[in-house]
């Protein structure tokens, strides 16, 4: 690291001569291959964005010149050169940084961007404050810079952005970085559209056209600017981008870092609205990664000389996307009315095995949450019965559409929440604990969350067994399950329809009734495990405990809570979400609402606190709640005491 370890901040980098700026490029790129290879997390997105994270810092006035990474997984090359560099091997880890830009974190991260496409909007923010500022002598001219990557221009707030932006004197850069790529790969009519501006600037290359030239279009905010006044506007050269107002250079290696450096600064003496769009390779600079774009987007731990990913042997418990993934095949074949949703992530929820079997059927409609809710509202609505496989923390941006379009129509849309609880080092942005909360005030829900991984299986069947039986009348259920590996060796037996509402009898006790909802049931079945092998406990002591798996959260067991009520002296609930308005208040407000009586005299609710909750390893996070078998364990026995 000759020149990587003389870099403290953008500053550094800006005191290179330009032709130091290509070493910078090969360490940036080592570094940041050795780093992941062993501490995991995104790794090709940032490998394909190393030239233009150089090229922007050392053009732009970073960070008084606002730079945004959208989505943030692009980040880490700007995380190290902007004074994380020593920082990086903690990234996602406990206490460590965030492997997404964050405010708190550093004054180079003006916005934070976990999710997709939200930078658009956020640096035209930035832009029309700063045009109300020029007012002030003292302000200084910025340039607000975004950089909309994998996939994330499609998504309709991008769209929503742009057409925004076009229209207004905001100084915006918004540079595409096309690498037709999300985690899968990207979908849609904006793709076709966005290969034949590449096809067209081959060609015009070709023609002896170059780069310089194509800066020459005009200005849309010129006092004369009219189509017929600029390049931009021959038919040969219109694009979506040029529509909407946006002034036009592209397309251009993203791997070229000499032009790369011509035309940003060529780009930094332009005001209004400009689109720079570069054409760029996931993975770049690792063989294996660009060859397997989706394996190495987060590969995992790989070996950092040749490449290869560590795979660790299967063994154990599947996990719960696959066995969502297949068992939905299976249903595929029996039930034809299925049809089945996701908004970009056939690979990680597993949709790909029925995509692969019925891809008329199964569907990526790319980084479009609102869009995947209403599309299978609309299928509902024509007599099919689509399962719309969303992650929690994604399933929030479309909540107006499962309010409007689908619950209030009372559809028969079946939600298959992946991800939700704590799903560990990506962060607050990611943690799936949000969903119960505010699934719950939804009329016409039905909310379940297996325990395991043949309750999932079961769950997604009598989804499909209650819609033949009564298709007209059968509304919206959600199935929610968590990240990772389940507990059942044997999970693949034959489907059984659950009664809607019912939970489970684990263990009958007198005085305390656990009820936990979802793949928590396993904390505590262990926490009562370790108090009934504590040889300073009496037998007594473990006795007073009942513990009861409900699965759904709406509509509650009424009748077993109930009997609860009338043999307990206290309840405890247990969930993976967050506690203010969750599975656990819902009891409450139920026991509140009936009548008094019975020997009840005391609810307690335990789950995630009202905060955001950090990264780390889902054990870790755990821990730090006290959700952990161990922490419940000694809660118990303080309740008992």
């Amino acid at each position: 690291m000759n020149y990587l370890s003389q870099i403290q901040d953008p500053k550094d980098l800006r005191a290179l001569a330009p032709e130091a700026l290509t070493a910078v490029v090969q360490e940036l790129r080592d570094f940041i291959i050795h780093t992941v290879a062993t501490k995991e997390g995104h790794l090709g997105a940032s490998l394909g964005v190393v030239e233009l994270t150089v090229a922007l810092h050392y053009v732009f006035n970073t960070p008084q010149d606002p730079l945004i990474w959208d989505v943030g997984h692009q980040a880490y090359g700007h995380k190290i050169l902007t004074g994380r560099r020593d920082l990086f091997e903690s990234n996602r880890q406990w206490g460590g940084i965030s492997g997404f830009p964050s405010r708190e974190e550093s004054a180079y991260d003006p916005f934070g961007v976990g999710h997709s496409s939200t930078g658009i909007s956020a640096a035209l923010g930035m832009a029309l404050a700063a045009l109300q500022d020029k007012e002030n002598k003292n302000a200084v001219e910025k340039t607000h810079i975004v950089v909309v990557g994998d996939a994330a221009i499609a998504s309709g707030m991008a769209l929503e952005g742009l057409n925004h932006a076009g229209d207004t004197k905001a100084n915006l850069l918004v540079i595409l970085n096309d690498n037709q790529m999300g985690i899968d790969p990207a979908v849609g009519a904006l793709k076709k559209h966005f290969n034949a501006l590449s096809k067209a600037s081959e060609s015009q290359n070709k023609q002896g056209s170059t780069y310089t030239n194509k800066l020459a279009y005009a200005n849309p905010l010129d006092q004369d600017y009219s189509l017929s006044h600029s390049d931009a506007s021959e038919s040969k050269n219109q694009n979506i981008f040029t529509a909407l107002g946006f002034s036009y250079t592209g397309v251009i290696d993203g791997h070229d870092l000499e032009t790369l450096l011509t035309v940003l600064k060529t780009l930094k003496q332009q005001k209004g609205p400009r689109v720079l769009h570069i054409k760029t390779t996931k993975g770049k600079g690792l063989p294996q990664a660009e060859a397997d774009q989706v394996g190495y987007h987060a590969p995992g731990k790989f070996n950092a000389q040749t490449g290869e990913r560590i795979i660790t042997p299967a063994h154990g418990p599947a996990k719960y996307q696959d066995v969502f993934g297949e068992s939905l095949l299976e249903l595929a074949y029996e039930f034809p009315e299925i049809m089945a949703i996701t908004p970009a992530m056939p690979t990680g929820s597993s949709l790909k095995y029925m995509m692969e079997a019925f891809p008329e059927r199964a569907l990526d409609v790319g980084i479009a949450e609102q869009h995947a809710v209403t599309l299978a509202a609309g299928m509902a609505a024509a007599g099919k019965l689509p399962y719309c496989v969303i992650y929690s923390t994604f399933l929030q941006r479309a909540y107006d559409q499962l309010i409007h379009d689908v619950a209030l129509q009372n559809l028969p849309v079946v939600f298959c929440v992946d991800r939700a609880g704590l799903v560990g080092q990506d962060g607050a942005t990611h943690q799936g604990v949000f969903d119960l909360a505010f699934l719950l005030p939804i009329p016409n829900m039905i909310i379940a969350a297996p325990s395991d991984e043949g309750q999932l299986r079961n769950l997604l069947y009598t989804a499909a067994e209650r819609f033949q039986k009564n298709p007209k009348n059968t509304g919206p259920i959600v199935i929610r399950y968590p990240r990772g590996a389940g507990v059942l060796n044997a999970w693949k037996k034959p489907f059984v329809s659950l009664s809607i509402g019912k939970g489970e009898v684990l263990k009958k006790g007198d005085k305390i009734a656990i009820l936990s909802i979802g793949p928590i049931k396993h904390q505590v079945t262990e926490a009562l495990h370790i108090i009934g092998k504590d040889p300073l406990q009496e037998t007594s002591v473990l006795e007073a405990f009942g513990h009861f798996d409900m699965i759904f959260a709406k509509p509650l067991d009424h009748a077993l809570l109930d009997r609860i009520k009338e043999n307990y002296t206290q309840i405890v609930t247990l969930e993976d979400g967050v506690i203010t308005g969750g599975f656990g208040a819902s009891v409450a407000q139920y026991i509140g609402l009936t009548e008094q009586g019975g020997s009840l005299e005391k609810i307690t609710h335990w789950g995630v606190p009202d905060a955001f909750i950090s990264h780390g390893k889902p054990e870790k996070l755990y821990q730090s709640l006290a959700l952990d078998a161990q922490s419940l364990a000694l809660k118990l026995l303080t309740l008992i005491s």
